[in-house]
């Protein structure tokens, strides 16, 4: 880590270098080239294009005044001094030729900058590292077969959302009561193997350390090195494995709007109950899991999902989710900001309850539509 320490202010190529020299030719050079790819990855490491102009603006510049020179030995290094002047002008600060040298082709990966160094503690090095050895098989895989078993309905929450976030191509069954299972599709399903796609795979599986209990298994297709023939492999991690996730834990509310109800709720007199994310509901090929769910002493429930969003493909899936899940205890606050006749959507279509509100929603008004 001295290395990277002293590397700040230098080139990425420079530091590649010195970083190439530290493996030797001891036999655990590939751990140690492992190593210093994640501290020299974006994870603890900042690379910046450091220019006095934008490098393809500043080369344009450059090549037009050179242009105006005869060809001479001195021509290259008289267009850089008139070139640091005007721009000097411009800019008023002072520009340099050395700057505009170097600042030529800043843009290409080699010459970028170590501007700052987050150096990681040895520990969180080595769960980081162990982590992305399992990662690199993903790449190599067909499918993920995935049970996520019994657990607190905010971590299947969180796992569905990064599920989202990478946009994988998920087929889920079950229930809250006993469990999902997933099947998603790998990198090698696919028509033309994706690195982008093995990549978002990879990236599922700290979001899925953050579930307490579930096991997967991985069907994976490997080139042998030597005929080139490709067999079929089976991976299998459970959550016993002891890897660490490095993803932050998922946030208390999706939103403002949620947070402030929830603040209101608290000092709103009521006998009713309020929950977070404690119902799942398992529709053909997803799931849905409302805000909230709402209990009264009398054994009374309703679930409550608040539509605040505008994208008009959001609101169609939303709905569509309300029709296949049909239930009759689900109530939908929705924005009257919405544009539901842009979207195609028909609120009539939908099953449930509807509770209307602008800027913020209140609690009463939701207690009106569960008491009436």
């Amino acid at each position: 880590m001295p290395c990277l320490q002293n590397a700040r202010g230098g080139i990425r190529s420079e530091l590649n270098r010195q970083l190439q020299e530290l493996e030797g030719e001891d036999t655990d050079y590939r751990i140690k080239r492992g190593l210093a790819h994640l501290l020299n990855s974006e994870a603890f490491s900042k690379f910046e294009t450091v220019s006095p102009l934008e490098p393809s603006a500043l080369r344009q510049r450059v090549f037009a005044l050179s242009a105006q020179s005869a060809p001479a030995p001195q021509a290259t290094q008289a267009t850089l001094q008139r070139l640091a002047q005007t721009l000097t002008q411009e800019l008023d600060r002072e520009i340099l030729p050395i700057q505009i040298q170097t600042g030529l082709y800043a843009d290409l990966s080699e010459n970028q900058i170590l501007t700052s160094f987050d150096a990681p503690t040895g520990e969180a090095l080595l769960h980081r590292y162990n982590l992305s050895q399992v990662q690199g098989i993903f790449y190599r895989a067909s499918h993920v077969i995935l049970n996520a078993h019994r657990n607190d309905p905010g971590e299947y929450k969180l796992l569905f959302r990064y599920l989202k976030l990478f946009n994988l191509m998920t087929y889920i069954e079950g229930d809250a009561d006993h469990g999902f299972t997933l099947t998603i599709d790998g990198p090698t399903s696919l028509f033309k193997p994706s690195t982008r796609y093995g990549l978002k795979l990879a990236m599922m599986l700290p979001a899925l350390l953050h579930v307490t209990k579930w096991s997967l298994t991985a069907t994976l297709q490997m080139r042998d090195a030597y005929s080139g023939k490709v067999r079929s492999g089976r991976f299998a991690l459970d959550a016993n494995c002891e890897l660490v996730t490095h993803y932050p834990p998922g946030k208390t509310y999706d939103s403002l709007l949620e947070a402030s109800f929830v603040d209101r709720w608290a000092k709103t007199k009521t006998e009713w109950q309020l929950e977070r994310e404690v119902d799942l509901i398992p529709i053909p090929g997803s799931v849905m899991i409302p805000d909230f769910r709402l209990v009264h002493p009398d054994g009374r429930t309703f679930l409550l999902e608040i539509v605040g969003y505008w994208r008009p493909e959001y609101l169609r899936k939303k709905f569509s989710q309300v029709r296949q899940a049909g239930r009759n205890d689900l109530i939908l606050a929705v924005s009257e900001r919405l544009n539901l006749e842009k979207a195609g959507v028909k609120i009539s279509d939908a099953p449930a309850r509807i509770v209307w509100f602008k800027d913020q929603l209140m609690p009463k008004a939701v207690l009106a539509e569960i008491e009436d």
